[in-house]
């Protein structure tokens, strides 16, 4: 590996192999041969002067591409697809004359990229049930821990510890939904000419636009997919980008904020990211233990939301039939917009598979805060025992403020002493202290968790369990 040369990190560090490959040039220029097997086959099929040697000739040399034949013809003519036309007829030289006939360079550009874009989007749908599946897991695991609720990272009501995590599970979802309309919408572009008119079709099948429709279902079944776009110009609907890239930046908002909570948490102690045996925190402080998976799935999140941003400016400005200031931008945002997504559920898939809680942490957090949380249900006792509630209001909020004034000088939370030792609120500490449990304050919580997660049941079970590995830090 040369180190005298720029190298993506998307491609060094965090992508997955299974990315990596699908975006490599052997897969896309293969791809591109795969697309004028299946022209050529069908042009045969449907009696276009294409016999079925040339057909087989072309499909036996699909991967041995010669890039260094490729390299020096597109120096020589200064475009890369009719480079590769020329070096697949070097080795397929049978077939030279039929390779490409009728089409445009957008039928293997355009369609090649459509099935990368679908098979990625297919890989990182596994990612994303995974990340799901183990956020599921954990928020069954901790449906009955209440923990302290925060309403501008302020302590307000008690919620669970599980009932947390369906926020975050709840956004994935909505992603998963999302994912799968883009996946369900995805379409062919099929062999539509230069302008999109399918001219050169006409002359070829003799103004038979049968034969035309039927040639590009052919070419397109066997690449999967089922319908295909009712019109073009020389490309695909570049709003379709926008679509893809707009999906992958809502998964990174949900990773992002994910993450982001966790690195709160675990300022404050109560919720950690894993953190191996050897693992260095600091070069510096050797007691450092920092959420650097956290820190860097809001990191990779930035970029990929910022990413998506040039899909509609592509989209916005695609003149007429086309232009090709789309190229040079698509080359690498769709492609790293990919890669970055399959980075953060990857993280994702390691952080919400050993998620540590750290309940006595919780538990006393909890603890310190519920003399506040429960003086509703104070006053309301202390009514039923004959008080006024007038009153009895006062004299909480009263005690309530010195409570608080004494914590912010350090000193410990006092609430339900002063409010056992006034006269006027007729409840001892015995009877205030025996109504501290947390469970009785964390509402619906546990039932809410139940509900959800029965309710994603049926979509968990298509997650297939494998814990993603750590990306090198």
């Amino acid at each position: 590996m040369r180190k005298d040369r720029y190298e993506s990190p998307l491609s060094s560090r965090y992508a997955s192999d299974y990315m990596l490959q699908l975006f490599s040039p052997d897969t896309r220029y293969q791809t591109w041969r795969r697309l004028w097997v299946a022209l050529a086959r069908a042009e045969h099929k449907l009696g276009l002067p294409v016999t079925e040697a040339q057909v087989a000739e072309l499909e036996a040399h699909l991967t041995d591409i010669d890039y260094e034949a490729v390299r020096i013809k597109e120096k020589e003519i200064r475009h890369d697809v009719m480079a590769h036309i020329h070096a697949y007829g070097l080795v397929a030289p049978g077939a030279k004359g039929i390779i490409h006939l009728g089409a445009t360079s957008c039928y293997v550009t355009d369609n090649a990229d459509l099935v990368l874009y679908r098979d990625g989007l297919r890989y990182l749908r596994g990612q994303l049930l995974n990340t799901m599946k183990n956020l599921a897991d954990f928020a069954r695991q901790y449906k009955d821990l209440p923990t302290l609720g925060y309403t501008h990272y302020q302590p307000a009501q008690l919620v669970t510890v599980g009932k947390r995590a369906t926020l975050w599970l709840q956004d994935l979802m909505l992603d998963l939904e999302e994912l799968d309309f883009v996946l369900d919408s995805m379409r062919f572009l099929g062999c539509r000419g230069t302008t999109g008119t399918e001219a050169s079709f006409l002359d070829l099948f003799e103004g038979d636009e049968g034969k035309i429709d039927e040639m590009n279902r052919m070419i397109a079944a066997e690449f999967g997919f089922e319908r295909i776009f009712p019109v073009s110009g020389q490309t695909y609907a570049r709003k379709f980008d926008s679509r893809i890239l707009n999906v992958l930046s809502s998964i990174a908002q949900s990773c992002y904020r994910f993450a982001n909570d966790m690195r709160l948490l675990q300022h404050d102690r109560q919720l950690e990211e894993p953190f191996e045996d050897k693992q260095v925190g600091s070069s510096a402080m050797a007691y450092k233990r920092n959420p650097m998976r956290s820190e860097r799935i809001c990191s990779l999140a930035r970029y990929l939301m910022a990413d998506a941003m040039n899909a509609p400016m592509t989209a916005s400005v695609q003149w007429m039939e086309r232009t090709l200031d789309d190229s040079a931008n698509r080359r690498i945002s769709l492609p790293e917009g990919f890669l970055c997504c399959d980075a953060i559920l990857r993280l994702m898939q390691n952080v919400t598979h050993g998620i540590r809680v750290n309940e006595k942490i919780v538990t006393r957090t909890v603890n310190e805060y519920l003399p506040f949380i429960a003086t509703e249900n104070l006053m309301m006792e202390a009514v039923k025992r004959g008080g006024d509630r007038q009153q009895i209001h006062e004299i909480i909020r009263t005690h309530s403020m010195a409570a608080t004034a004494k914590m912010k000088e350090g000193e410990p939370c006092d609430l339900l002493r002063r409010l056992a030792d006034d006269p006027n609120f007729n409840m001892t500490l015995e009877e205030l202290t025996a109504l501290m449990d947390g469970r009785r304050y964390t509402g619906r919580s546990s039932h809410q968790v139940e509900a959800f997660l029965e309710q994603l049941r049926p979509i968990l079970a298509q997650a297939d369990g494998q814990e993603a590995q750590a990306v090198n830090v």
